[in-house]
């Protein structure tokens, strides 16, 4: 059974002006606004992005990192901010050994030894915005739609309210059973420690006093006033690590995007520190194959993205950090020969042993927005786990990300922890062109399955010209570990065939059925503008975004 390129639950959204479409319907909302009162897609995107991490606070907030790609459609350009924060001054191997650690903790105040990066990232995104694309909105006027939320409340997910019950598991006394740390008691469950249930209005004033501040000083409100103050008093009052130091010097920094030739079009990412090179990797190996010729939904075609994804995490894992304490051939690891020579190294008989385990976890939220002028942004946001640290400052609001306990502990490991040195990145938003201007702007959350989401929806829209929709729902796989699990394997939504899944464990491939649509195939997304400049916008139904368009 092979799934049809234009059967979807959810019709395609199309419009001829702009487009929006994020993981939260609110988020949407607020982007779409913006849009039709004359912004454009970055202004677009700081609204999109402050009112999520209001909504959505399980999978990101303004304590986490983000990453750009940007289009500027007069220039005819594509622009990368990375906007991850850097380990503290303080951070050190050492540090933790000596508290007979010999790994980062998880969760808790340990873990956030990183500066949340995302507020300077929409800062930076919006000053490029006032000197390139002339801008419609006050960056005050583009956070009222996250500090009315916060304020007012929203109504709570059915994805919120299962993540949070997850997270309460005491028996899981390291890495769960979060309800241990006050301020995350009192933002995230109810006077009582019940959970919020789905529909329930949860508010978070303090956070909404927090926005209302950035809104007003700006950025520097959280590196340098007294946000930044509030959050580093109750850090070094509960063995944290970051410094005002830490928050003053934070930067957020402009990067050449990375690139590669798929199929005639120009598919872009981000360069280390995130995992951006793997993802483009992936189809630099597929270039070598006519994928076309494959049945879409078959065991060959699912064999052979999940072969190309074991190779080009086999080069990420060996060269990915920060470049600023490594050289990382990323030119070389992208060349059209290096993708040949791994081609060449796929056994369509059998499948490669992996010995590296991966990363479990990795909860985000992608976005993409094109304007009525044709510039595009592809945005991901994030906390790492799911409530990252797990850690809430007094009176701030800010749940901190747990990025940092990525850092091996190891001296000799590749991704070793330093002072002031960003960890190695899954987040990566993804964009096609075609000739000098977009035709595809792309992402999922998911940690290691954002490479292996992405490969997929280009196949499917490129090779096999399914409709946008029909590809973000089209069964999907994801190879790795689930959390605790000692070893990786395949996942496979249940709707593939099982002819198909006796085929795939025939070439070795350990496969474990899961539900018809799982949010642990991530939330991805997409927006195609086609020959007639018709923007198609796609959301997923495993998670609770909208695609929206005038």
């Amino acid at each position: 059974m092979t799934y049809k390129r234009d059967q979807a639950y959810r019709a395609t959204t199309m419009a001829p002006n702009g487009m929006i479409t994020t993981p939260h319907y609110l988020a949407s909302q607020a982007g779409m606004n913006v849009l039709q009162n004359g912004g454009n897609a970055v202004e677009a995107a700081v609204a999109a992005a402050s009112t999520i991490a209001v909504v959505y606070p399980h999978m990101n907030s303004i304590g986490g990192d983000n990453f750009w790609l940007i289009y500027n459609a007069k220039t005819k350009e594509v622009k990368a901010l990375n906007s991850s924060g850097r380990s503290g001054e303080n951070a050190t191997i050492s540090l933790y050994k000596e508290q007979g650690l010999q790994t980062i903790p998880a969760r808790g105040y340990l873990s956030a030894n990183t500066v949340p990066g995302a507020v300077a990232g929409w800062d930076q995104a919006y000053q490029y915005s006032r000197k390139a694309l002339s801008n419609t909105f006050s960056w005050k006027e583009l956070l009222q739609s996250s500090i009315h939320y916060a304020k007012q409340g929203f109504g709570v997910t059915l994805s919120q309210e299962y993540w949070t019950k997850v997270n309460l598991n005491e028996k899981d006394r390291d890495f769960r059973n979060l309800q241990r740390f006050p301020e995350f008691a009192r933002t995230f469950l109810k006077e009582d420690g019940s959970v919020y249930k789905k529909g329930e209005r949860m508010k978070q004033l303090d956070l909404a006093q927090t926005l209302e501040l950035i809104a007003e000083q700006g950025s520097k409100a959280f590196y340098e006033g007294d946000i930044a103050s509030q959050i580093v008093a109750d850090l070094n009052a509960n063995g944290g690590l970051l410094t005002l130091n830490d928050f003053k010097c934070h930067t957020s920094d402009w990067v050449e995007p990375i690139s590669v030739d798929y199929r005639g079009y120009t598919a872009y990412n981000l360069p280390p520190n995130t995992q951006g090179m793997a993802s483009l990797s992936i189809l630099n190996i597929l270039n070598n194959f006519d994928i076309a010729m494959m049945e879409e939904g078959s065991s060959e075609y699912y064999h052979l993205l999940i072969e190309a994804t074991k190779l080009a995490f086999a080069d990420r894992d060996r060269w990915l950090t920060d470049p600023a304490f490594s050289h990382i051939p990323v030119e070389e690891l992208l060349s059209k020969s290096h993708g040949m020579e791994l081609a060449d190294q796929i056994n369509h008989q059998l499948s490669k042993a992996m010995e590296k385990q991966l990363d479990p976890k990795g909860d985000t939220v992608w976005f993409g927005v094109v304007d009525k002028e044709g510039n595009a942004v592809s945005f991901i946001q994030s906390v790492y786990h799911d409530f990252g640290s797990g850690i809430i400052p007094k009176n701030t609001g800010v749940l901190l990300q747990n990025r940092g306990s990525f850092f091996s502990l190891d001296p000799n490991h590749i991704n070793c922890l330093e002072p002031n040195k960003r960890t190695f990145h899954t987040l990566n938003p993804a964009m096609l062109l075609k000739g000098d201007a977009p035709y595809l702007v792309y992402g999922t959350m998911g940690g290691e399955g954002q490479p292996q989401t992405q490969a997929t929806l280009v196949t499917r829209i490129i090779d096999y010209q399914f409709d946008v929709q029909a590809a973000i729902e089209a069964p999907r796989w994801l190879y790795g570990r689930t959390w605790g699990a000692g070893s990786n394997n395949v996942k496979i939504e249940s709707r593939v065939p099982k002819q198909t899944v006796s085929s795939l464990e025939t070439l070795g491939h350990d496969v474990e059925m899961v539900d018809e649509f799982t949010d642990i195939m991530g939330h991805a997304g997409a927006i195609l503008i086609n020959t007639n400049n018709i923007k198609l916008g796609g959301s997923d139904p495993r998670g609770d975004g909208l695609a929206l368009g005038y």
